[in-house]
């Protein structure tokens, strides 16, 4: 947006693109070491305990000699995406204009692929820096039907996964989502209604209503991520997608009697009706 190239004088730019001088000359600094761990452990900690807000987890932190206040930690919850999950006037940050929709899978017996999709965004920690991941799940046969990594918490990213499963598989009847900012924008609600798709969003603090994401998140945490230290986007994206892989294809779920989601989504088995939660 700013040309340094340009004849015409930075300052004079910054005054017509009405933007302020300091952020022309701002160079983003990296995030510290000690912040990075710092946001591992609230990672680790938020998992164990998803109903923990800044001071518990201040506690917590402080349980194990870490000498910190609860405003940083605040700070560095918002830089990852993290609330706590619990009954309050505003869990999830939406424009205020945005629409929010109603939760459409109360008590729906939800028995066959491509029936629900649920989807959801969690925070990625690499050994220098981090990573946002999203990704889109069939909610009968917990497959993992499209993922993508991204910097940074924008839409265009999570806009990408949909369409890719939308193309590889068809539209799913319902589409299920937090009422996080991503997910209520124009975009991102305009891409599931040109799809004829219906859309469905949790109450306020009901993380059970998008339970599923909840539990992939804690299983690609522990059984890859927490394993390893990434050390670039790419590694995290070959590690990631090679979990998947063996998520859908290998690893069998209790809850679908034993069988994979690849062979739950594809085969001409009969997958017993799930309910979600009232």
């Amino acid at each position: 947006m700013i040309d340094r190239t340009h004849p015409l004088p930075v300052r004079r730019q910054c005054q017509l693109l009405k933007l302020a001088r300091s952020t022309a000359y701002y160079h983003p600094t990296p995030v510290s070491e000690t912040a990075l761990a710092l946001m591992r452990r609230i990672d680790e900690l938020h998992l164990q305990y998803p109903f923990a807000g800044a001071r518990m987890l201040r506690d917590l932190l402080r349980q194990e000699g870490r000498a910190i206040g609860r405003r940083h930690v605040a700070t560095l919850m918002r830089r990852m995406g993290l609330e706590a999950l619990y009954r309050k006037p505003s869990l999830s940050r939406r424009h205020p204009i945005h629409q929010v929709y109603p939760y459409l899978l109360r008590a729906l017996a939800i028995s066959r692929p491509n029936h629900v999709w649920a989807a959801d965004i969690t925070y990625i920690p690499m050994r220098r820096g981090f990573v946002y991941l999203f990704a889109v799940l069939d909610w009968a046969s917990r497959r993992v039907l499209a993922w993508r990594l991204s910097t940074t918490l924008t839409t265009d990213f999570c806009l990408a996964a949909v369409q890719d499963a939308v193309d590889r598989y068809g539209p799913p009847e319902i589409f299920n989502t937090d009422q996080g900012c991503q997910f209520t924008s124009h975009e991102f609600t305009g891409l599931l209604t040109h799809h004829g798709i219906q859309i469905s969003m949790d109450g306020k603090g009901c993380w059970r209503d998008n339970v599923f994401v909840e539990r992939l998140w804690k299983s690609i945490k522990y059984e890859e991520v927490y394993l390893h230290a990434y050390d670039k986007v790419s590694d995290a994206r070959a590690g990631i997608g090679r979990y998947l892989d063996l998520y859908n294809r290998r690893r069998p779920h209790s809850s679908l009697d034993g069988m994979t989601p690849d062979r739950a989504y594809f085969g001409p088995h009969c997958i017993l009706p799930i309910r979600s939660a009232a």
